[in-house]
């Protein structure tokens, strides 16, 4: 059995400038394997309440045929490349199909840049709340570093160097974008439809309730959500912060814990090819509008690596794909 704060030590010997792929895994497959999933799940949740994200994901109308398997393909993608490494060839196909997605519609530099962010902010705000302990600043800056250089592998321009970087541009993106659209909020229904897929059904409507009390205020006004009782949300946040406490006292994780073998993940049972995961569209023209800054613009071939397409332009809801 380990001890509590074996892997914790472990972090402790590591150098996140050089060491960071290392730590980002012992965080996210050892210390924090629920609590980084989760988080992570939230981030994407707070993207669709930029119109300009959760208009196009409705768009493309993965959300309404199969959520499922939007959901596990984007988990599992990100999940190979921080399993096998940004360099590994696992983690180049992965980083490649990711991008050859996103470089068949025309999304702002922006919007990529945001969608960043909230992979380096949610989660440590997430534990500064609920998790075990908060991380270290160690961890805050492998996990800074990592991002920033799978940033660079998808072509996204004008990243933020810093953790405070990162912090100050999802804060300032979410209070100039965040807005009510009717693609979103459908996104946002029927991703929370799914999640009551993972618990029997009879608790759908305490779940459906329990992750608008994780929301905040700007985020349920985008969604259109109404907000539940105060002493709900006190009840609820209590809960998950006990459970961290509670946490503390078991033995540390001996064997890693990674996407692939979480049971909500569920539409390969015997197993999958990166290559084949994901959407291949034969004609999409739905497009991602916000508007950039003077520095940026939005990926194309000569700014995207392993693989990337370029953006085809244009504009409107007419958005064709296949599996």
């Amino acid at each position: 059995m380990l001890r509590r704060t074996h892997w914790l030590r472990q972090l402790a010997r590591l150098d996140p400038e050089t060491d960071y792929e290392e730590m980002y895994g012992l965080t996210v497959r050892h210390e924090f394997p629920w609590d980084m999933n989760q988080s992570l799940s939230f981030a994407l949740f707070r993207t669709y309440a930029v119109p300009s994200i959760g208009r196009l994901l409705d768009e493309t109308g993965e959300f309404a045929r199969r959520p499922q398997k939007r959901y596990d393909d984007t988990s599992l993608l990100l999940d190979e490349v921080a399993t096998h490494g940004l360099d590994s060839d696992g983690g180049r196909r992965a980083v490649r199909r990711i991008n050859q997605m996103h470089g068949a519609y025309d999304i702002s530099n922006d919007d990529m840049r945001y969608v960043l962010a909230t992979f380096v902010v949610v989660p440590k705000r997430w534990m500064d709340d609920y998790g075990w302990r908060p991380f270290t600043p160690g961890e805050v800056a492998a996990s800074t570093r990592y991002y920033r250089e799978l940033g660079r592998r998808m072509g996204i321009k004008e990243v933020p160097e810093t953790f405070d970087g990162f912090a100050r541009l999802l804060d300032d993106y979410e209070a100039a974008h965040f807005a009510f659209d009717e693609g979103g909020r459908r996104v946002a229904d029927a991703t929370m439809s799914l999640m009551t897929t993972f618990y029997p059904r009879v608790l759908a409507a305490p779940v459906r309730l329990f992750a608008r009390t994780l929301m905040d205020e700007p985020l349920l006004a985008a969604f259109g959500y109404h907000a539940p009782p105060a002493w709900v949300v006190r009840v609820a946040r209590g809960g998950l912060r006990l459970r961290g406490r509670l946490e503390r006292l078991l033995p540390a994780r001996r064997e890693p814990l990674t996407v692939r073998d979480l049971r909500w993940i569920r539409s390969y049972p015997d197993g999958f090819d990166v290559e084949a995961m994901g959407t291949f569209p034969e004609r999409c023209r739905a497009t991602s509008t916000a508007a950039p800054s003077t520095a940026s613009a939005s990926p194309t071939t000569s700014n995207r690596s392993d693989g990337a397409l370029s953006s085809p332009g244009g504009g409107g809801r007419n958005c064709e794909t296949t599996a």
